[in-house]
């Protein structure tokens, strides 16, 4: 999902690889310009607000927003005498954010090739009430300009069966290409049998496509799941729905599909929730 989550250029478990002589780094960092305006709030405040602000990319997570202090309202941090280091940008000194504990940092020792970082502080996501884009919230984590979604209509025969029962069959089935993971086949409901699929509680959140909902199929859990409202720039897949692989028999032009390196969604960081409450409070 994107640079360097899931299987991104510069995750652990890249699905490519650089065509370099030499072997690269175990960990390779990359931070640019986002080049647009962002801003933060807590307690009900704007408390950040800069349109100089710089992504930081590092294997394994979602991508993290940098502000200068500059731009960070003066009365809103605290330094805490909590104190970590990372592995590769040194010491790192904590800020509570208007009384909330361990809600900012800062990489207080930086290497002289970080300094893009220098005078630069973060936020933890869910530490906060919310982050924007100009007017416009942003959920789950900072936009990740390497994430893509293209979505392609399709003639293949698409075939789902729960042992001699066919669940759906489609040669219109929507092919949808996610950054950082294998093909997923969404179905139209008209090519399901519904009564095959049992709503089951939960749902997640994905912070590119919405809301998803599962379905079981007979003793099969979570089998099937579906958007009912995705995002707008995915809306061709609102309502339809997409089966498991590795859970239901899925069959594509005769050939039986199985589960895809990339397809496993691995846990996220520890400052991230990617779960439906975080779309409370617009």
């Amino acid at each position: 999902m994107g640079l360097a989550w899931q299987q991104g250029p510069l995750a652990g478990k890249a699905v490519g690889r650089f065509l370099t002589p030499e072997p690269l780094p175990e960990r390779l960092l990359f931070a640019e310009p986002l080049r647009r305006r962002m801003r933060v709030r807590h307690g009900g405040e704007w408390i950040a607000d800069s349109e100089d602000v710089v992504l930081l990319h590092e294997p394994g997570r979602y991508p993290v927003a940098y502000f200068p202090i500059a731009d960070v309202s003066s009365d809103v941090l605290a330094m805490e005498t909590r104190v970590t280091k990372h592995k590769d940008l040194g010491v790192t000194g904590w800020f509570s954010v208007q009384g909330t504990p361990h809600a900012a940092w800062r990489f207080d020792d930086l290497p002289s090739y970080a300094s893009i970082l220098r005078d630069r502080v973060a936020f933890a996501w869910r530490a906060m009430d919310a982050f924007y884009e100009e007017d416009e919230r942003i959920v789950g984590h900072a936009a990740d300009l390497y994430h893509r979604i293209d979505i392609r209509k399709t003639s293949r025969h698409l075939v789902v069966r729960d042992g001699d029962r066919v669940v759906a069959e489609s040669r219109h089935p929507l092919a949808l290409y996610e950054s950082g993971f294998a093909t997923r086949w969404y179905v139209p409901r008209s090519d399901v049998d519904l009564s095959a699929l049992t709503p089951v509680e939960g749902q997640t959140f994905c912070p590119y496509k919405g809301l998803a909902s599962y379905y079981d199929i007979g003793g099969r859990r979570r089998a099937a799941w579906g958007y009912p409202e995705a995002w707008p720039e995915v809306a061709a897949v609102s309502g339809w729905i997409s089966f498991e692989p590795d859970v239901v028999d899925v069959w594509l032009d005769g050939r039986k599909l199985a589960l895809e390196p990339g397809q496993t969604v691995v846990p996220h960081g520890i400052d991230r929730g990617l779960d439906p409450d975080e779309l409370k409070g617009n």
